[in-house]
């Protein structure tokens, strides 16, 4: 017998938390973002241009999978469940201040750091992303179609590419060792489910 969709799950259920077409996005965001770095530091790191040769074609590479890296998010805005998760992301409560006071301050103790779907770590994050990845779109088409800018902004726009390139790769290592310290999290976005009571402690103030 089936519960009714009003009815408390039992302590051991899962909830949902991410729907097909949001853990699509973020698979292949991840993917992209992925190729990028990979190649940047092809083209960057002289003992690892060396070992692979074929520059022009790690530049090609590089160029298309950076032009490519919008389009999951923009196609994502199809999904309801995506949208609203973005108005989630956006915006901020009382609680995130507190969330992030408590991460300043290292302070792990259970109840400190209220959050609901997402927590204030998380949306700094989603919000520094999404302008890095802007701003590494428009610095890196100054730099493919040169006849865009005159040289003094091409240079600039080298400049704050290569910086943030680095940026991005340091935040994306931070990223993903937290990840991998939070099975349950990474479950949910390989399975679309979390347990209750890992959302529960993890995000009090999430009511799925």
């Amino acid at each position: 017998m089936s519960l009714r969709a009003d009815a408390p799950a039992p302590p051991g259920a899962r909830v949902r938390r991410f729907s097909r077409a949001e853990r699509w996005v973020h698979r292949t965001t991840a993917a992209l973002m992925g190729i990028c770095v990979v190649t940047a530091a092809i083209l960057y790191i002289p003992q690892l241009a060396v070992m692979v040769g074929r520059r022009e074609l790690v530049v090609r590479v590089h160029e298309c999978a950076g032009i490519a890296l919008p389009v999951p998010v923009l196609l994502g805005l199809a999904s309801r469940a995506f949208r609203t998760d973005l108005r989630f992301l956006n915006r901020f409560g009382p609680h995130d201040k507190v969330w992030l006071h408590a991460a300043l301050v290292r302070d792990k103790r259970r109840g400190s750091r209220p959050a609901g779907k997402f927590n204030a770590g998380q949306k700094v994050y989603a919000a520094w992303i999404a302008g890095a990845t802007l701003v590494m779109l428009g610095t890196g088409l100054l730099m493919w179609f040169t006849h865009l800018a005159p040289l003094v902004w091409r240079t600039s726009a080298t400049f704050v590419h290569d910086w943030l390139a680095l940026t991005i790769g340091v935040v994306l290592a931070g990223h993903v060792g937290m990840a991998l310290g939070d099975p349950e999290a990474r479950r949910g976005l390989r399975t679309g489910t979390v347990s209750r009571e890992w959302a529960k402690r993890e995000h009090p103030l999430w009511r799925p």
